[in-house]
């Protein structure tokens, strides 16, 4: 998942504020003189944060003045350059601030954020409900076809009057104050939400008391356990946590039903548990207010208002694609059921098949089918290794290298630093890589930025950031991951990659700032690389006897590739189907989370036995920046596959001239260019939806 961490208008660099006593103190406010000019880790306290906003809210409020009054005629240096050029500080802020709230936060942080939240929300309102700076945009908008602009330059004219105009522009000015209400009342919310997921997830952990707890377990399994206990205080012990990593590989191996029930119930619970993090009615007025906003706006509802700014376009066209794959993996879904509940009942399993069981047995299935399990492959997946294979796959496709820094500060001990250079030897980033789970960290994975690319004045090479969740070894024992976990690792690298290859001038346009269901396509096609032999034969090494996956687990691992499709799909498309219908409903402001969820998946045909990905109380994605567009995965999943088998069809997954194309159109391109077109320059047409079927393996 790819993040945007700031709230701020504009990225990039930053200029001395006016207040010297200020910047003297603040290490947020003075020129970042370190490795990279990257932040000073070790130097930034809680305490930093608030008067570094309060600074850099002021230097941007000036900048915005500033242009807005200025009493020459709009030309596009002195309004969309300057507006590309503003609010540096406030960007370099908040995307240190944001990125540690997500992966390293306490509860200081945490009081700041529900605090700075809604400021920053009335901030970016009041922005682009500027009257005189929106006058400026809109004249040159309108004489956009006689100012004579290079194609990007046209770009960012026309994204940034598309953004004006969706936050409120064009509206009167009882509505515009009742637009700025409604962002700083969701910021607030969204805040609150998002803790309490955190806090929930924090709370929960289940301890394993001697050998029949542990019954099923494999060796890597264990030792993760044992690593959680540990930083629980209980060295010596066992545990199973709300990470992810952690609770599913538990309920697919666990032999103990009961405990699975236990984990299970806790991990699905989340948001809605506990009275003191009840999320229920958050989401109420969440919903509620998104759509008086979208009313507001001129929209029947908050997806018709989100989707309109996407390649979907509508609720109706994400809906067809939706229904159109719903069909074939409640079909799927039904046929692994039934082979699910004959392994149960063979085994003397007396009960119906319930939510927490069918990884268990999909998994004695898959040992049955194809010969394997996931405790064989784990042992070949050490976590080295896998960040290894994705950088070597960087190296070939792109020409990119990676070299290991420890003089780069950091925020957290287990974070890991890496200079990024192309091919010629010249300088292209830095990369950080945040892989474990801990209490501090939120559940899940994703890329986010501590500084964009771009090239305004002397330009910027970007730091990036994967952040993961993987479970530790124990008593110096590497990671091992499953392959859900290393195809994780490889996605979220792609996204690293949207970032670091980026090639334009202006920072609003830069990496992944693109259309929703565009943003997901270079992390998914990136995906494909990890599980070809090329790959695998080099990297899937044991990590104790360094010897390589032998060719026949190889051969098992690629024909189980669409094993349990129907399951995986059916979870993942009723959140996208739920998300979508959320934000159409008419009458929000009674929802009760529970029985919408119950009559949507009776409405749909949703097997009982499978429970949504995410819960509504607990779904982070559409509180934040997936609203209305948690089916982008599965339209950016028609692009990867179309995408993937461009190398395939060249015979060859290295194929160079196809790689160059898919630098410079889709991972370097940023928003230069509308996204359908991007990808035909990439793909020579627009892609077919025959490649996710055969994907899936719902092809027939």
């Amino acid at each position: 998942m790819a993040r945007r961490a700031t709230t701020a208008n504009r990225k990039g660099g930053t200029r001395r504020p006016q207040n010297k006593t200020v910047e003297a103190r603040n290490p947020l406010l003075q020129v970042w003189r370190g490795p990279f000019a990257g932040p000073p880790f070790g130097n930034i306290e809680p305490h930093h944060f608030e008067p570094a906003f309060e600074a850099a809210l002021s230097r941007h409020r000036t900048e915005i003045g500033s242009i807005a009054k200025n009493a020459a005629p709009p030309t596009f240096a002195n309004t969309i350059l300057a507006l590309e050029k503003s609010g540096r500080l406030l960007s370099r802020v908040a995307s240190v601030f944001f990125n540690l709230s997500s992966a390293d936060t306490s509860n200081a942080l945490q009081a700041i954020e529900r605090r700075i939240a809604p400021k920053l929300a009335r901030h970016e309102s009041a922005i682009h409900l500027n009257r005189g700076l929106f006058r400026r945009i809109d004249d040159l908008y309108r004489r956009r076809d006689r100012l004579k602009l290079g194609a990007e330059e046209r770009r960012v004219l026309e994204r940034t009057h598309t953004a004006f105009v969706r936050a409120g522009a064009r509206l009167g000015r009882k509505d515009k104050k009742r637009v700025a209400a409604i962002n700083a009342r969701l910021a607030e919310l969204v805040t609150r939400f998002s803790q309490n997921v955190l806090s929930d997830e924090q709370s929960w952990h289940l301890f394993l008391e001697g050998e029949a707890d542990l019954a099923g377990l494999p060796e890597p399994l264990r030792a993760g356990a044992a690593e959680a206990a540990r930083a629980l205080g209980r060295p010596g012990g066992h545990a199973i946590t709300l990470a992810r990593s952690s609770v599913e590989s538990f309920l697919q191996f666990s032999e103990r039903r009961d405990l699975r029930e236990e984990a299970f119930k806790a991990w699905i619970g989340r948001g809605e548990a506990r009275p003191a993090t009840d999320n229920t009615g958050i989401v109420r007025e969440v919903i509620a207010l998104r759509k008086e906003l979208a009313r507001l706006l001129g929209y029947q509802s908050f997806a018709h208002f989100v989707l309109e700014d996407t390649m979907a376009k509508s609720p109706s066209a994400v809906r067809n694609l939706l229904d159109e794959v719903w069909g074939h993996a409640v079909r799927r879904a039904k046929e692994e059921r039934s082979s699910l509940e004959e392994i149960a009942l063979k085994e003397g399993g007396n009960f119906r098949l319930a939510a927490w069981d069918w990884r268990f047995y999909a998994e004695k299935e898959r040992k049955v089918r194809f010969d394997f399990d996931e405790a064989e492959v784990r042992p070949y997946l050490e976590l080295d290794r896998m960040i290894a294979a994705a950088f070597d796959t960087a190296r070939r496709l792109f020409g990119l290298s990676f070299k290991e820094s420890s003089d780069v500060p950091r925020y957290h001990p287990d974070v890991r630093a890496w200079e990024v250079k192309d091919r010629n030897g010249a300088h292209r980033g830095l990369f950080l890589g945040d892989y474990y789970a801990r209490p501090s960290k939120r559940s899940g994975a994703w890329m986010s930025s501590y500084r964009d690319q771009h090239k305004l004045g002397k330009g910027a090479r970007p730091i990036i950031v994967n952040v993961m969740s993987f479970s530790k070894g124990s008593d110096g024992e590497p990671a091992l991951l499953s392959f859900d976990d290393a195809r994780t690792l490889f996605h979220e690298f792609g996204h690293a990659l949207h970032g670091l290859l980026s090639d334009v001038t202006y920072p609003s346009i830069s990496g992944t700032n693109v259309p929703r269901d565009f943003v997901e396509l270079p992390s998914q096609l990136y995906e494909h690389w990890l599980q070809r032999p090329e790959v695998m034969r080099r990297f899937a090494v044991h990590y104790r006897t360094g010897r390589p996956m032998p060719e026949g687990l190889i051969s098992k691992l690629e024909k189980a590739r669409t094993f349990n499709q129907g399951f995986a799909t059916v979870e993942y498309a009723a959140c996208a189907i739920a998300d979508l219908e959320l934000h159409t409903l008419e009458e929000p402001d009674g929802l009760d989370c529970g029985r919408f969820e119950r009559e949507l998946k009776s409405r749909i045909g949703m097997p009982p036995e499978i429970v949504m990905r995410h819960r509504i109380p607990h779904f982070l994605h559409i509180m934040g920046g997936y609203a209305s567009a948690y089916y982008s995965y599965l339209w950016s999943e028609v692009m990867d596959a179309d995408a993937f088998e461009a190398f395939e069809e060249a015979g060859d997954v290295f194929h160079a001239p196809t790689a160059a194309r898919l630098r410079e159109f889709i991972y370097a391109a940023g928003n230069r260019r509308d996204p359908l077109e991007a990808y035909v320059a990439f793909r020579g047409r627009p892609p077919a939806i025959s490649g996710l079927m055969k994907k899936r393996g719902f092809a027939r």
